[in-house]
């Protein structure tokens, strides 16, 4: 059965990544709109939760993804911001993935060093 679970997994992730770059060929709000929605958190939450039935595990995953979310902001700022200042594409995703690891990289050491313990 876990075999048929991981398989399932796989395929709903997958099909979300299909929908939107689909949808977004017709219309990037529509995409942008799909891709926004925290489906991947939600999916995470519910195969967590029937893995696990931890439910202090989920909220804590899910304050973790709150303090994630914002250096990930960074991507969709830079990316945009070099594309109109003619960088091509791939060297674009490359600039904006980087500054966003590093913008992970500084929020991970903050929270560790400054963040609550339970």
């Amino acid at each position: 059965m876990a075999a048929v679970q991981y398989v399932f997994k796989v395929a709903l992730s997958a099909l979300m990544i299909v929908a939107v770059s689909e949808v977004a060929k017709r219309s990037t709000l529509w995409g942008a709109l799909i891709a926004s929605l925290p489906l991947t958190s939600v999916f995470a939450f519910i195969w967590l939760y029937l893995d696990t039935g931890d439910t202090a595990k989920i909220g804590s995953l899910s304050i973790g993804i709150v303090w994630l979310v914002l250096p990930s902001l960074l991507l969709f700022i830079a990316l945009p911001f070099l594309l109109r200042h003619g960088v091509g594409f791939w060297l674009s995703l490359l600039m904006s993935c980087a500054l966003t690891a590093i913008a992970y990289s500084g929020t991970s050491w903050l929270l560790a060093r400054f963040a609550p313990t339970p």
